[in-house]
């Protein structure tokens, strides 16, 4: 039986961001037909990442919706499996990746970015320093691509704040400064990165394409590591 996909997404209190998750999630579907993917939360939205992997029957493997690592990736979301489905493989989160790079910079294409703006990668924030350290990759993956330097700024918790890069971005001599938003939906953090004082922010990642294919991606990685690390233990046990 092909293991379902389950999409493990933090949880919004905003319908826009629902509504965009939830298109996400088709996107996802149309990528693969036939393929049964559900979309749950962590917290604050429904239906609730507990309540979805008991009901689905078969293997299953579930893809955090979260960009980078942290407090949801180390301790929700592997406290909630063990309770619930300790059978379930595990993905690892999104970013970095090259496929976000791509949604980024075309979402920056999109809202109108010049070549003389100076470009922020704006995030949530994490306590986690290597969360931050899997923003500030994607960041300079983001700098790659454009050819020009981006600063990971961060919403919460992390340094440079988003405050502090405006002001230190402020000081240079480009015309104005342009966020790509390293957010998956409008929200709270989304609302943030847009109330900063930018020239030009970036509509949340949503339902691209490059953001389904990398959901597949890390569904495929998992089996992947499962199947091998199964072997393993077969010819160990011949051995």
């Amino acid at each position: 039986m092909t293991p379902a996909l389950v999409l493990a997404a933090h949880g919004t209190r905003s319908a826009e961001g629902e509504q965009t998750l939830s298109s996400l999630a088709e996107t996802v579907r149309r990528a693969r037909p036939g393929q049964r993917v559900e979309l749950s939360y962590l917290e604050i939205s429904s239906p609730l990442l507990l309540e979805v992997l008991p009901a689905v029957r078969g293997p299953v493997v579930v893809v955090p919706l979260l960009l980078a690592g942290g407090y949801h990736a180390h301790i929700d979301l592997p406290d909630v499996i063990a309770e619930h489905r300790p059978d379930a493989v595990v993905a690892g989160w999104l970013g970095p990746h090259r496929l976000l790079t791509s949604a980024l910079a075309r979402k920056l294409a999109r809202a109108g970015l010049r070549s003389t703006d100076a470009v922020l990668l704006g995030a949530a924030g994490s306590s986690d320093p290597a969360a931050l350290a899997d923003v500030r990759a994607a960041a300079h993956q983001l700098a790659v691509r454009l050819a020009r330097p981006v600063t990971a700024a961060f919403a919460s918790a992390g340094t440079p704040t988003l405050e502090e890069a405006m002001e230190r971005l402020g000081s240079t001599p480009a015309a104005r400064v342009a966020i790509a938003s390293y957010v998956l939906a409008p929200g709270f953090f989304h609302s943030r990165l847009v109330s900063a004082g930018a020239g030009l922010v970036s509509a949340p990642l949503g339902a691209d394409p490059d953001v389904a294919a990398l959901i597949w991606h890390r569904y495929d990685e998992a089996l992947r590591r499962r199947r091998s690390a199964a072997g393993l233990n077969v010819a160990a046990g011949r051995a």
